[in-house]
């Protein structure tokens, strides 16, 4: 059925970058590169870039635009080089891009940008990362961190300082310990190739959302909405929380194939399968002539070279080791992701905490001189009670979803500060 799918339908995405309700400018940025042909995919994949800038007035700003316009620019030309390799020499180029730029002008030294990138390939998914921007996979209601944040607090946890447990509270969580731009040169996490599955959502995004919106929060958001309504309910409970940064985010969802295959088929060379018939042929016929000639000893060496003949041939067809110059079947795995793996399948408990969070929005809105239609809001809600009670727990969770993007709606045309330039919404 998938072979009828056609293959701009093979992956849905959307993508999301907002101001927030605190910062003056948007210093994240993001970029998509989507193959629009199966054969252009089949050499370069989809490429999805998340950053977020760092660096005072406009310094962060242009560092994350500069990594999000140089790494889908400099993959793209590098034809000569395996996609994974083009991928990491592309992060590199624009890590020394920002820095040379930073050199040559005092106002933007230092300026840096974390760096989150996801290619999906035949072979599978793979990420290349710096910083603490993520990139997250669910599948089957499980939610996987494929990314290890670059900062204080993890490289402190990862070290065995702190606990993980406690959280250590008294340290700051902003500090980030890896970036693009303030060195000639960066370490880069390297991740994968991971199996692409049908059904399965990537997910990347800046802090300005992971630091506002819990990872249980997210997974079950990507499970229960399609990726245009997922991207705005997860930037607007960020919002809802305050908002203190700026928040971009990507959800990409496999739908068909071919992108959704496990494996990459490789590449096959039939010109020693084609040699071996003729040399079979020539040998089967040497034997009779010979046979019938009553040279019965050369007729039975004849024939042993046509059965040997034969028996490399079915050898070489259930060989399945790849063949020099075609796609590697089974690259050697990067990285050690998964780093954090959450259980995020909906449940009764699921939909309680998004009722709840729907209705404290509404008492606290019904305060403000906010403008609501109310009744279209409480018909969402009331959708939500009856699907619950049917056991319905998806479908529940995304009416309260929609409940609350609703009032975040009237609440943020309210605000004279957010007007349309301030933000950029991209949904595809």
């Amino acid at each position: 059925m998938s072979d009828l799918i056609p293959f701009s339908q093979a992956v849905r995405y959307a993508s999301v970058s907002d101001i927030g309700m605190r910062r003056k400018n948007n210093q994240d940025a993001k970029n998509l590169l989507v193959s629009s042909d199966e054969e252009f995919w089949r050499q370069r994949g989809h490429l999805f870039v998340v950053a977020d800038g760092m660096g005072a007035h406009a310094a962060g700003e242009l560092a994350s635009k500069l990594a999000a316009d140089n790494i889908p620019h400099l993959f793209s030309k590098n034809l000569d080089s395996d996609p994974i390799t083009a991928l990491h020499q592309a992060v590199t180029g624009a890590n020394k891009t920002i820095f040379q730029r930073g050199q040559d002008e005092p106002e933007f030294t230092g300026m840096g940008t974390t760096c989150s990138t996801l290619l999906l390939l035949p072979m599978g998914a793979v990420v290349a990362h710096v910083g603490d921007s993520r990139v997250y996979r669910l599948r089957h209601g499980q939610l996987d961190q494929l990314t290890f944040d670059h900062s204080l607090v993890w490289e402190m946890e990862a070290a065995g300082k702190i606990s993980g447990t406690d959280t250590d509270l008294h340290l700051p969580k902003n500090i980030i310990t890896r970036s693009l731009g303030p060195a000639p040169n960066v370490q880069i996490d390297m991740e994968g190739p991971f199996p692409v599955h049908k059904d399965d959502v990537y997910f990347l995004c800046s802090d300005g959302l992971s630091g506002q919106v819990s990872d249980h929060e997210i997974g079950a958001i990507l499970g229960c909405l399609p990726p245009a309504e997922s991207a705005q309910i997860l930037v607007d409970l960020a919002n809802l929380r305050g908002g203190p940064d700026n928040i971009t985010v990507i959800v990409v969802q496999v739908d068909h194939g071919p992108v959704a295959q496990v494996k990459a088929e490789p590449l096959k060379d039939n010109r020693l399968s084609n040699w071996n018939v003729i040399l079979f042929v020539l040998f089967s016929v040497i034997a009779v002539v010979l046979y019938y000639q009553e040279l019965t000893p050369y007729a039975i060496i004849a024939g042993i070279g046509a059965v040997v003949t034969s028996i490399v041939t079915l050898l070489q067809c259930f060989d399945k080791s790849p063949v020099d110059g075609g796609i590697v079947d089974q690259p050697k795995p990067m990285g050690q992701a998964p780093y954090r793996t959450y259980s995020c399948t909906p449940s009764i408990e699921t939909v309680d905490h998004f009722s709840a969070i729907s209705a404290e929005l509404r008492k606290n809105v019904g305060r403000m001189e906010v403008e609501v239609d109310w009744d279209s809001f409480d018909d969402l809600m009331n959708r939500a009670a009856e699907l619950a009670q049917k056991n319905s727990f998806s479908h529940a969770v995304r009416m309260y979803c929609k409940s609350i993007s609703h009032i975040i709606a009237s609440i943020k045309s309210d605000r004279e500060s957010l007007r349309a330039s301030d933000s950029q919404i991209d949904l595809i």
